[in-house]
């Protein structure tokens, strides 16, 4: 990868990481695990990117975010929110967007592919929080899968629509207008 492509791809996943910032502060509030638009940013991102960009974008989320910019939901930052409660779902986001664009890679970018692979991509986000909410606060499976995946998969599904309308619009409209040429991500690998 040359320098101006490197340059260029560095500033894209910077776009995409700054979005699932700002998406983190839109939340609705229930006891332990918020429902917030950092789902959302991460299915638009993988739709965009494909897996290798888009998981990095997500590497460098949980980056800003450890290293203490408030970029979690409701402002939140640090190692701590990694290691905590709610950091499986962060870990998970990365996977998502990484097995997201996987998927949209081997099939096409249609709304249906898109579609069908933000909803995987929403399953392993789950699995991810669903699991460090069991251990960090030492709940059972039944009460993690309560508090950590139930209350998600309607909003989940709504989401995974969303960001799959989205993401299949906004990449057509990019490479239409020769800002993110066919393939593009799928090249620098």
């Amino acid at each position: 990868m040359d320098q101006s492509t490197r340059l260029r791809t560095t500033i894209i996943c910077a776009l995409f990481v700054a979005m699932t910032a700002i998406l983190a502060q839109i939340e609705i509030p229930l006891p332990l695990v918020p429902i917030s638009g950092q789902t959302l940013a991460v299915g638009i991102t993988a739709t965009i990117l494909g897996s290798r960009f888009g998981a990095l974008a997500m590497i460098g989320y949980m980056a800003v975010g450890a290293a203490g910019v408030p970029v979690f939901a409701e402002a939140k930052s640090g190692l701590s929110v990694i290691i905590g409660p709610t950091g499986g779902y962060i870990i998970g986001f990365i996977f998502a967007a990484l097995i997201t664009g996987l998927i949209l890679e081997k099939t096409s970018f249609t709304l249906t592919n898109a579609m069908l692979a933000n909803t995987a991509g929403m399953v392993i986000t789950l699995l991810f929080g669903v699991i460090q909410l069991k251990f960090a606060v030492d709940l059972s499976w039944a009460k993690a899968l309560a508090a950590g995946a139930y209350p998600f998969i309607v909003v989940g599904l709504i989401k995974a629509f969303l960001a799959s309308w989205i993401g299949i619009t906004v990449r057509s409209r990019l490479e239409k207008a020769r800002l993110l040429p066919r393939n593009a991500f799928k090249k620098a690998l």
